[in-house]
C-alpha cells in the first residue's frame, strides 16, 4: 500500500517588474526554471505564480525567485546566465560572489549590457560604492560622463536613491540665450543633450518620459541648483571645469542625507571669460586631503573613441604642457590658453 504525502502549496506575487520580463520571450526563463526544480510543480499566471511540493524545496525556491526579481528590477533586463546563477546558488555566499563578479552596470533599451570598460572607469565604480563624492578627471572620449550616468540609473533602479540629478555649467549658452527661441527650457536643453544621449540609451523612451515629467530625473544647468538641498539623490556635474570657484563650491554644499555625488571634468578643455578662473583646478587642490572624497584621473588609455581620439588628445595635451611653459617663462608675457572645444563624453 502506498503512503500518501502531503504536499505544500505556496502563492508568489510578482511585485515590480513585468512577469513578462521575468519569464523571458516566450517562457523561455520560466521554463529553464522549472527544468531546475524537477520536483516542484511551477505554475504562473498573470503577477502569480504558485509552487506545489516539499516545504524546504519550497523555501529555497521562494527566496531564490524573489531575488530573481529584485535582480530584474535593478538592470532591468534578464539573461539565462542570470537565472542560473540566482537559481542554483548553494548558498547566499555564493549567490553575492557571483552577483558581484558581473561587471554590468545596466542594461541598455535593446538589452546591451552596459559595462566599466577600462581600469580607470572600473575604479569609479569602485570609488562610487565606498564613497559618496567622487571626481572623475580626465580628457575627452574617456566615458566618465557615461559611466557616471550609468551608475546612476543603476542607484535608481535598485531603490538606493530617490532621483537623478544631472546638471552642468551652461557657460556656452550665457551670451546667446536672449536670442534663441523658445522658453528658457527650450534654450537650454542644447547644452544639456549629452546627458539626454546618455540616459537614452539606459532608459526605454517611455519610461524616461515618465521620470522626466515627474522629476525621478531632472536635468538642468549648474545655476539652478543655488539654494536647494539634494537629498537621497544622485547628483552628476558635468563639465565642472566651466563652474566658476564660488559656482562649485555651491554645488558641493547642496549635499543632502543619503545623496552620491561625481563631479566629472577636463582642466584642458575650460570654455570660462578669460580672467574667470575655473573652480575644478582649486577643488583638486582644496578637497584632495579630505576623507570621504575620492579623485580617479581618467587619461588616454581609457578613450572609447575612435582611434584618433587618443592622438588627437595626446596633441592636444602636448601642445598645452608647452604653452605653459611658455606662459611661466619670465620672458613671455602673461596669457591664458583655452583649448575650447566642448567634450561630448
Amino acid at each position: 500500500m502506498s503512503k500518501s504525502i502531503d504536499m505544500a502549496e505556496q502563492i508568489l506575487q510578482i511585485e515590480n517588474v513585468d512577469p513578462k520580463e521575468l519569464h523571458g520571450p516566450n517562457d523561455k526563463y520560466l521554463e529553464l526554471v522549472k527544468s531546475m526544480f524537477p520536483k516542484l510543480k511551477i505554475i504562473a499566471r498573470g503577477d502569480f505564480v504558485k509552487v506545489i511540493g516539499d516545504d524546504d524545496e519550497i523555501e529555497y525556491f521562494s527566496s531564490r525567485y524573489e531575488t530573481l526579481m529584485v535582480q530584474l528590477e535593478r538592470f532591468g533586463k534578464l539573461t539565462a546566465q542570470t537565472v542560473e546563477d540566482v537559481m542554483m546558488a548553494s548558498t547566499d555566499s555564493e549567490l553575492q560572489r557571483k552577483m558581484s563578479e558581473s561587471d554590468v552596470l545596466v542594461f541598455g533599451r535593446s538589452g546591451v549590457p552596459i559595462k566599466a570598460i577600462t581600469a580607470n572607469q572600473k575604479r569609479m565604480v569602485t570609488a562610487s560604492e565606498q564613497k559618496d563624492l567622487i571626481f572623475a578627471i580626465g580628457p575627452a572620449g574617456t566615458g566618465k560622463t557615461y559611466t557616471a550616468v550609468a551608475l546612476a540609473v543603476r542607484a535608481l533602479k535598485a531603490k538606493q536613491v530617490r532621483r537623478i540629478i544631472l546638471t552642468r555649467p551652461a557657460v556656452e549658452a550665457d551670451e546667446h540665450l536672449g536670442f534663441l527661441p523658445g522658453d528658457l527650457k527650450d534654450k537650454l536643453d542644447p547644452y544639456l543633450q549629452p546627458l539626454y544621449d546618455a540616459l537614452r540609451d539606459m532608459i526605454p523612451g517611455t519610461k524616461l518620459e515618465g521620470y522626466l515629467e515627474d522629476h525621478t530625473i531632472e536635468i538642468a544647468p549648474l545655476a539652478f541648483m543655488r539654494g536647494r538641498t539634494l537629498d537621497h539623490a544622485f547628483v552628476i556635474l558635468d563639465e565642472a571645469q566651466n563652474a566658476t570657484r564660488s559656482q562649485l563650491k555651491m554645488f558641493l554644499t547642496r549635499m543632502g542625507r543619503s545623496a552620491k555625488f561625481i563631479v566629472t571634468g577636463d582642466i584642458t578643455q575650460i570654455d570660462l571669460p578669460p580672467r574667470t578662473p575655473s573652480g575644478l583646478p582649486q577643488a583638486m587642490e582644496v578637497l584632495k586631503d579630505v576623507k570621504g572624497i575620492e579623485f580617479i584621473y581618467l587619461d588616454d588609455k581609457d578613450v572609447v573613441r575612435h582611434k584618433l581620439v587618443t592622438d588627437i588628445i595626446n596633441a592636444y595635451k602636448r601642445h598645452h604642457e608647452e604653452d605653459t611653459i611658455q606662459e611661466d617663462s619670465p620672458s613671455t608675457s602673461s596669457g591664458t590658453v583655452n583649448l575650447t572645444e566642448t567634450e561630448g563624453a
